[in-house]
């Protein structure tokens, strides 16, 4: 079995603004995993969006490109109050964990030195796997790793975090293309995230959202 495709309903890390109505032309699609980030739409449309993927039987992701523990607990906080599946990403804090232990949620939080937005992943291979171990340790559930946002080799990073640690690894990062697609698919992540690549239409140029999502998922079945 292949990687995990999560489509993001995000361009340029944020959330569509139409995010609700591109899902609802997708939710028919073969794909679990969908998600979007906490920016782009108020609080009360992202409830509205995840209860339309709980209702069409989906696997909800929050993913969050913060970095101190105020603003990481507060999306925590957010992650619980919408009901999302999934918090994905933030800089890992003791206390965000401690929140998250009690309640139904999945903790994938980012590794190595995260900076900026869009991210930009840096630090030693050996630097960000060692401090994984030590969060895996920890008890999380798994990683978000930004390897196509790392400043040196993404591709050994993620083959060798992936062969490190023991609990599911998120690849993500500009995975727009087929010939990245084969990349992601050798080092077998639990999952992969696609967005702003199927917006800008990478895969059928040319064609809508729902093409793009479909072309790659046959792709992936493909193999």
């Amino acid at each position: 079995m292949g990687p995990n495709l999560i489509t993001m309903l995000t361009y340029h890390d944020q959330t569509v603004p139409d995010a609700l109505a591109v899902f609802d032309q997708c939710r028919d699609l073969p794909v679990d995993y969908w998600g979007f980030k906490d920016v782009g739409l108020p609080v009360r449309e992202m409830k509205k969006l995840v209860a339309a993927m709980k209702d069409a039987s989906k696997i909800a992701f929050l993913e969050v490109v913060r970095y101190s523990e105020e603003e990481c607990l507060a999306s925590a906080k957010l992650a619980v109050a919408c009901g999302f599946d999934y918090l994905a990403g933030t800089i890992f804090h003791p206390l965000v964990h401690e929140f998250l232990r009690d309640s139904p949620i999945n903790y994938f939080p980012f590794c190595g030195k995260v900076s900026g937005s869009p991210s930009i992943l840096d630090g030693r291979i050996s630097e960000i796997i060692d401090e994984a171990k030590e969060i895996e340790r920890l008890g999380v559930e798994g990683f978000d790793l930004l390897a196509y946002r790392y400043v040196g080799d993404a591709e050994e990073l993620a083959r060798q975090f992936i062969r490190a640690v023991k609990v599911p690894v998120i690849v993500a990062g500009s995975i727009d293309s087929f010939k990245r697609l084969d990349r992601v698919r050798e080092l077998r992540p639990w999952g992969f995230t696609i967005g702003s690549a199927f917006f800008d239409e990478r895969f059928i140029p040319g064609a809508p959202f729902r093409e793009q999502i479909r072309k790659v998922t046959e792709y992936l079945a493909s193999f």
